[in-house]
């Protein structure tokens, strides 16, 4: 008799009656996939099933778009998809992804599972594919996963751990009526989230069209206005200036080259620290400490110079409410404004998405990411109102996006709890919960 774990049965809770706990490879086949999408000699070309038609997926459908690829005949018989089979996630930078599960729902000749995948294969006589689809997004099973997974900055999951993770189980009958409830239910659950999701949506678009109208056009709608005579800005009102940022810029410095530590007497931000035109303190690195010439002050403005091309130009504005010194890695840039332009202004036009565009035009492709030389950026021709003015308009997009903010929590406050509740959902029904199913 298998001896099953005191924490794995914490997890699982009473079972009913009927039910027990078993390990997965008793019942079902379990084979991790090494198949690419290149296609080397004495290889047949196959539709590959990868990583993001799982992880974006409760269920594997041929309309699917599959990438291209190439795999052996032994590799086509071995890792085709078929009915039944469930497709789990077993490699990710981040430990929340490992043993994300697809359904399979139809045999797919000629689409095969992709490398970074496993294939669980039921065995359809004690174990039902449907439910274990379901029980590998429940708690107790999906935290096994994540358990047995190895890594720091990658991590990875082994074919034992997947093999020897406790599954309940109960009669078949019961593990295809619960299959089917919870298709039902989460079904319904999903359109409301995919509701909440178009809300927040929306109010993305409504919240970054504000910005740009009033950063751009000014908030008098009746004041005149002139061709500014640059494609990004088009018409300006009559009394504005447009100018190369350099013209207003007081300096631009690069930050420090070091390597951080967890712990020390300077916070360096990174590009994760750069959010929504905010700086976000969680999450930071240290040095013991930094040439005073480095460290930040309230209204610097921080541009990622270096990334991927969607994350360069992302600017975000310090405001000195921190309780510690904080400098900046040297992949980010602090700005510094003449009296002539003021430092929320500019982070108000810096997060546009029409001059972001612009500027990522501008970058120079690098190894695996661009580069944006602040040198560059800085011949951007940028609007420039009188200061009274552009004080007005920060004070009216401090005020309305504040008010967006709130709709948005608020709504996404409502998205995740019903993202809570299908959890829930799922882990009661699978673990016997809901006494009409057990």
């Amino acid at each position: 008799m298998t001896t099953v774990p005191e924490k794995v049965e914490q997890a699982y809770g009473s079972l009913p009656a009927g039910w027990r706990l078993e390990k997965l490879k008793f019942f079902a086949d379990v084979r991790n996939s090494n198949v690419d999408k290149t296609i080397a000699d004495g290889e047949e070309p196959i539709r590959l099933c990868n990583y993001t038609d799982v992880y974006y997926n409760d269920r594997i459908t041929p309309d699917l778009e599959f990438m291209q690829g190439g795999a052996t005949e032994a590799e086509i018989e071995k890792f085709q998809l078929k009915r039944g089979q469930v497709i789990v996630t077993k490699d990710s930078e981040s430990w929340d992804d490992i043993g994300i599960p697809a359904l399979v729902a139809e045999d797919m000749p000629g689409v095969v599972c992709g490398y970074h995948l496993s294939v669980f294969e039921p065995n359809g006589v004690d174990l039902d594919g449907g439910y274990l689809a379901w029980l590998c997004r429940s708690e107790p099973l999906n935290d096994q996963f994540k358990l047995g997974a190895n890594g720091v900055t990658r991590f990875g999951l082994g074919q034992y751990p997947m093999k020897n993770a406790f599954i309940a189980l109960p009669p078949l009958d019961t593990q295809r009526r619960i299959a089917r409830f919870l298709d039902e239910k989460t079904a319904r659950i999903d359109g409301l989230i995919e509701k909440k999701r178009a809300l927040l949506d929306r109010l993305a678009e409504k919240h970054q069209a504000l910005i740009t109208r009033a950063v751009t056009k000014g908030l008098n709608p009746a004041a005149p206005m002139k061709p500014s005579g640059i494609d990004w800005l088009g018409d300006i009102p009559a009394h504005w200036e447009v100018l190369p940022l350099k013209r207003v810029l007081r300096s631009s410095t690069y930050g420090v080259s070091a390597s951080l530590e967890p712990a020390g007497g300077v916070a360096v931000l990174r590009m994760g620290n750069l959010v929504g035109g905010e700086i976000d303190l969680g999450d930071l690195r240290f040095l013991d400490e930094v040439d005073e010439n480095l460290l930040l002050e309230a209204g610097d403005v921080v541009f990622n110079r270096t990334n991927s091309l969607n994350l360069v130009g992302k600017t975000s504005i310090f405001r000195g409410d921190a309780d510690f010194p904080v400098s900046l890695a040297s992949y980010l840039v602090r700005f510094r404004f003449t009296d002539r332009y003021l430092p929320e202004y500019a982070n108000f036009v810096m997060g546009t998405e029409v001059l972001l565009a612009l500027a990522r035009t501008l970058a120079l492709p690098s190894i695996g990411q661009a580069n944006l030389n602040p040198s560059r950026y800085a011949q951007i021709e940028f609007p420039i109102p009188p200061v009274a003015e552009q004080s007005g308009i920060v004070g009216y997009l401090v005020e309305q996006t504040s008010r967006i903010a709130t709709i948005w929590d608020r709504i996404d406050t409502s998205r995740q709890q019903l993202a809570d509740y299908r959890a829930a959902l799922v882990t009661a029904a699978v673990t016997g919960q809901i006494v009409e199913l057990a």
